[in-house]
């Protein structure tokens, strides 16, 4: 393969072929606007868009939802020696040769272009299955996604390991300069940004075939093309979107449930209760027959209905696991239907953990489709039976002398064995639901994790430190394509009579602005150290969460058009406002909403106003523009919250619980932040805006409250609503 020598083969609106030297073809495709896709290897390995072989083609699908070229490009020379621009619409990538370059570049309106990222003098290397490439950094240039991370969103300076679950990695790179980098291949992708190299983001993997897409476009344009290619997240149930609780340790059922309804007294709104480990049920026989634990569950569905006629929807821990003491591990290993050393046949055996009660286990061979299938279908009699959600994490260090039945072993295993374990939980929760609908919660991070709704929580540090900490979980996640990160609020090692109002009250209003939270520490809730005065705060933040349901779902479902996350970092939602990016734990909740958490002591605090747009403060209703920096005070039941010029939000009833909530009458009323310009965000949204001679018409507000802002007035008119500027 010599790279500096191309030969164009044929050229297609859709498909660019070039030789690449030693039998290697240069596949270059327009994969959609913005989006290109470039792959080397044989010419047989790069003939169409997913691998001839069974499961070569099964783990593609597992990385790309959508394979098929949906753009067209033309192919020009641009320069010689030979260079080629292949340009569709807007964007365009230069391959360059002596030495051989990469580059991204967009036109402007007067068909001017302008380069965006290149790669490295030394461009695609290839040695021994092990293909790297290296894109260019400028002195300032920051590059976000790769996963998640608690310290800076700019992940420049660190090397980040595909399959190391210490790393929390994901697999999208972009840069608010205006590219984005994905590495389609299941093994082992190591990330360094700027490490070795100061000037260089360079990424080495292994595969067969050299595999990447490159993006060209701002941050949101490159989110909404990475998410309808790899795939996007169905919806979760409206009741996810209430309040969670984690169940104490020796806490029964029953006392769950007592607990939950004296919370609700206090006005802690709750819908779900997260059952503690260990599993509430083993497998067993050999087809895999679910046994509850008969301690804790004498009789489940007595205890499951019990629950739901008071609301609260149960959550609980599995995992594809047989303990390597039960009599099913022998017939099963026997079968081969565990994960298993490929020369010996037996099983893999993994030390104990929280989820087995502190039992070793073996892990079921999820690639093996009977056993995929079983398990499944398993699943799908517990949400029958009224189990509302699971939660299960599998991203385990595999050893590499593993292999699965279908081939799989080492970094390509640890990739796909989470995938697979989820998909198949999901598979198990949406059913024949349309769209699918269902909660898996994991802490899981691994490719495909944006095409599910939700993150389980995370537990930090309870300090202001770790407030950050939590924020900066959740946008990098966001910010990596997953919809939603859940937060934690306490951790269950904290003593009540320590508790800090203050920072909790804090952290809480934090997350009503958020995708959604759980609360990890029951007692820390009802200690005496809260007052009147500090109970009353919670219960109108309480109150706040779940007005906003409707607004939050309302994001979510947008995450699975659009596939940006329901909390948006200052830098994907203002990618040229270099200001806002500093100020790294404020965000966007949706496109309507600008949250500015207070993380330290005291009522006094700073908040930045991004440029470009005018915004009003829902506080007082008055408008500032954007580029100002804002010293505000702040009580404990107020959080600084902006409205985006143009946009509407739209807000429920208050309620305890989502069981109140009325499906037919689901909102109560909308707060207008200047002219109305855009459709509002909104569950299930059928409210829609039109501009003419300087008014807006909506259609959809029948029967709700309407605030505007000052300056306007509003008309209805039938089913529409005129909103024009005051005389």
């Amino acid at each position: 393969m010599n790279l500096d020598t191309l030969k164009l083969l044929e050229s297609s609106a859709s498909k660019h072929l070039f030789d690449a030297g030693s039998g290697s073809r240069l596949v270059v495709e327009p994969h959609a606007p913005g989006m290109y896709r470039l792959r080397i290897g044989e010419s047989d390995a790069v003939a169409s868009d997913l691998p001839a072989r069974p499961r070569a083609r099964a783990q593609a699908e597992m990385l790309l939802a959508r394979a098929e070229v949906i753009g067209e490009a033309e192919l020009t020379v641009v320069q010689e020696p030979a260079s080629w621009l292949i340009r569709h619409g807007q964007t365009g990538v230069i391959l360059g040769q002596s030495p051989f370059r990469i580059s991204l570049v967009r036109f402007d309106e007067e068909d001017r272009m302008h380069p965006v990222a290149s790669s490295t003098s030394d461009g695609i290397c290839h040695q021994d299955g092990h293909w790297s490439v290296a894109m260019e950094l400028r002195p300032d240039e920051a590059v976000h996604g790769l996963g998640q991370t608690s310290t800076d969103l700019n992940r420049r300076g660190e090397y980040i390991v595909s399959d190391d679950p210490a790393h929390r990695a994901l697999p999208l790179a972009w840069s608010p300069t205006g590219w984005g980098l994905y590495v389609n291949a299941p093994g082992r992708t190591d990330h360094d940004v700027g490490v070795d190299d100061p000037n260089a983001y360079r990424v080495y993997f292994q595969s067969p075939v050299f595999d990447i897409f490159l993006f060209a476009g701002d941050p949101g344009d490159i989110l909404n093309q990475y998410t309808a290619l790899t795939g996007r997240a169905g919806q979760p149930s409206l009741w996810a979107l209430g309040a969670w609780l984690r169940q104490p340790r020796d806490c029964s059922a029953s006392q769950l449930l007592e607990l939950v309804r004296k919370l609700r007294e206090q006005g802690v709104c709750l819908d779900a209760v997260m059952m503690r480990e260990p599993m509430a049920w083993s497998f067993n026989e050999a087809k895999l027959s679910l046994e509850w634990d008969a301690e804790r569950f004498p009789d489940p569905k007595r205890a499951l209905d019990l629950f739901a006629s008071e609301s609260v929807h149960v959550c609980l821990p599995t995992l594809p696991a047989i303990k390597a003491s039960s009599s099913t591990f022998a017939e099963l290993e026997d079968r081969g239907w565990l994960l298993a050393n490929e020369d010996t046949a037996d099983a893999c055996v993994f030390t104990g953990n929280d989820v087995t009660g502190g039992d070793d286990f073996a892990l079921l061979d999820l690639t093996h489709k009977d056993v995929y299938q079983v398990w499944t279908e398993r699943h799908r009699q517990l949400a029958e039976d009224g189990v509302a959600a699971v939660s299960c994490s599998t991203q385990f260090d595999i050893p590499d002398d593993i292999t699965a039945r279908s081939g799989e072993s080492g970094a390509v295993l640890r990739t796909l064995y989470p995938v697979l374990t989820r998909t198949a939980l999901f598979e198990a929760w949406a059913g024949n639901k349309v769209p699918p609908e269902g909660v898996v919660l994991t802490s899981d991070l691994m490719p495909a994790a944006q095409r599910f709704p939700w993150q389980a929580p995370t537990v930090v540090e309870q300090s202001w430190g770790g407030m950050c900490e939590a924020i900066r979980l959740a946008l990098s996640t966001g910010s990596s394509g997953v919809p939603l990160q859940m937060l934690a609020i306490g951790d269950e090692s904290q003593d009540p009579a320590t508790v800090d109002t203050q920072l909790t009250l804090r952290w809480l209003a934090m997350a009503v602005f958020s995708g959604n939270f759980q609360f990890e520490n029951p007692a820390a809730l009802m200690s005496d150290k809260w007052d009147d005065t500090s109970r009353e705060a919670m219960a109108h933040w309480m109150q706040w969460r779940y007005r906003l349901i409707p607004y939050v779902l309302g994001a979510i479902e947008d995450a699975a058009r659009t596939g940006l996350p329901v909390q948006r970092s200052m830098a994907m939602s203002f990618p040229a406002d270099l200001v806002a990016h500093e100020w790294d734990t404020q965000y966007l909740l949706g496109p309507a909403v600008l949250v500015a958490p207070v993380t330290h002591p005291g009522k006094q605090t700073e908040i930045y106003l991004p440029e470009g747009d005018a915004w009003w403060d829902l506080a007082t209703g008055w408008r500032y523009e954007g580029g100002t920096t804002l010293t505000l005070e702040v009580g404990l039941d107020s959080i600084p919250l902006f409205g985006r010029e143009g946009h509407m939000l739209c807000l429920g009833p208050a309620a305890s619980h989502t069981g109140e909530f009325n499906s037919a009458r689901i909102l109560e009323e909308v707060w207008m932040f200047g002219m109305p310009v855009h459709n509002p965000v909104v569950m299930r949204n059928k409210i829609r805006v039109m501009q003419m001679q300087g008014s807006s018409y909506i259609k959809g507000l029948e029967g709700l409250k309407i605030m505007p802002s000052e300056g306007l007035e509003v008309k209805r008119r039938g089913a529409e609503v005129r909103i024009s500027r005051a005389r």
